[in-house]
């Protein structure tokens, strides 16, 4: 096989299979790996593919998220899981943030029956969830309503979020990625996210295995930022070590 063909057939490979390592690579073309290190160092100059520690990967971006109800019809069951596992790390007695989002809102619904939890929110659909929890407060940010979503945002969310303490924020986010961390593609979105990272003393990430080594337009906060990983046992061993190499607690569930 020549070396132009063989470079065509990684990629391709790759963009089946989202990642690889160069020994696959290798006992897949039946070359040495000496070899391949050379085919992927021609094709990451290309642009096309990413070099990581011992293999390649295909880079994917988020440029924009689906609408909010085409976000409540997919991944449902992996978010109803990363939902009940989130809200058993709340103990009671505990001050929270939940972000908004269709993974956060599932936090909120296996939170009705619990007893003295303070919920601070920018989403509308996580408090209206809690409207009928006696034993839960919930505070909502306020400021600008986003109509689509429910989502409170902007300058009055900002000054509210830095002028409170909590022990968790649960984040949601479209895009998770090994070198770059949590990252999203609106920067009017970006400000209020930061702030709960900053108000909040666990910084606890959910989110389905669809979004698990995204790129996107904006970094809100590197990986170090983050103690908790909450995601689906969709997800591969692959994808998931770098953030566990962070130093993250990762749920698979």
């Amino acid at each position: 096989m020549l070396a132009a063909e063989r470079k065509l057939r990684i990629v391709e490979y790759v963009r089946q299979y989202r990642t690889a390592t160069i020994t696959v690579l290798a006992n897949e073309f039946n070359v040495h790996e000496a070899t391949i290190r050379r085919d992927l160092t021609e094709i990451e100059q290309e642009g096309i593919l990413k070099r990581t520690h011992g293999g390649v990967i295909i880079e994917q971006w988020t440029h924009d998220e689906p609408s909010f109800n085409e976000r409540t019809h997919q991944h449902v069951d992996q978010k109803e899981r990363i939902g009940q596992m989130a809200a058993s790390l709340v103990e009671d007695g505990e001050n929270i943030i939940i972000d908004s989002g269709t993974t956060t809102l599932h936090i909120a619904k296996n939170l009705v029956h619990r007893s003295h939890i303070t919920v601070v929110t920018n989403d509308m659909n996580v408090a209206a969830e809690l409207r009928d929890a006696p034993r839960i407060k919930v505070i909502l940010t306020g400021g600008e309503l986003y109509p689509s979503s429910y989502m409170l945002n902007g300058m009055f969310t900002n000054h509210v979020l830095g002028s409170l303490h909590v022990e968790k924020a649960f984040i949601g986010t479209p895009a998770l990625h090994p070198q770059h961390g949590l990252m999203h593609p609106e920067a009017q979105l970006v400000t209020a996210k930061q702030e709960m990272i900053k108000s909040a003393r666990e910084i606890i990430v959910v989110t389905d295995d669809s979004k698990i080594g995204k790129l996107s337009l904006h970094t809100v906060a590197p990986n170090t930022a983050i103690h908790t990983l909450i995601t689906g046992k969709e997800v591969s061993d692959y994808d998931i070590k770098p953030f566990q190499d962070w130093g993250m607690t990762v749920y698979r569930v």
